[in-house]
């Protein structure tokens, strides 16, 4: 399986595994799925830093970094197609971060982690439970 992390389950897997769901957490821990951690996911989670809205043992550049290379997780970048692909999805959800991951699932062809019931209305395959 390939899989593109939302931001709460990449934060989740680092810090907090057991509020992952079960068969979530054993998708994560196999090694014959790919895993992917969009540009999108460090995007939030630097604004959220500086907001003083999540607090993290260490400044984002490298607690992302070095968790991503500990765990394999391959980086995703954000891509033209991905921004312009925006236009075509339905408004279902407002979140401009959870939008663009849905975009590159899309665009990519990779299953979405998330726990947000939001992104079940898309047109992509959702990875939950």
């Amino acid at each position: 399986m390939r899989l593109l992390l939302d931001t709460h389950v990449f934060l989740w897997a680092m810090g907090e595994p057991e509020q992952l769901p079960k068969r979530m957490r054993r998708e994560l821990e196999n090694s014959a799925n790919q895993i992917y951690v969009s540009a999108v996911v460090g995007w939030e989670i630097a604004l959220k830093h500086g907001r003083g809205k999540l607090p993290l043992p260490m400044p984002p550049n490298t607690y992302v970094s070095t968790r991503m290379k500990r765990s394999g997780f391959a980086e995703l970048s954000i891509t033209l197609a991905h921004t312009l692909a925006l236009s075509d999805l339905p408004p279902h959800h407002a979140d401009p971060f959870d939008r663009l991951l849905i975009a590159q699932a899309q665009i990519e062809g990779l299953t979405l982690a998330s726990v947000d019931t939001q992104i079940a209305k898309y047109a992509i395959k959702v990875l939950r439970t």
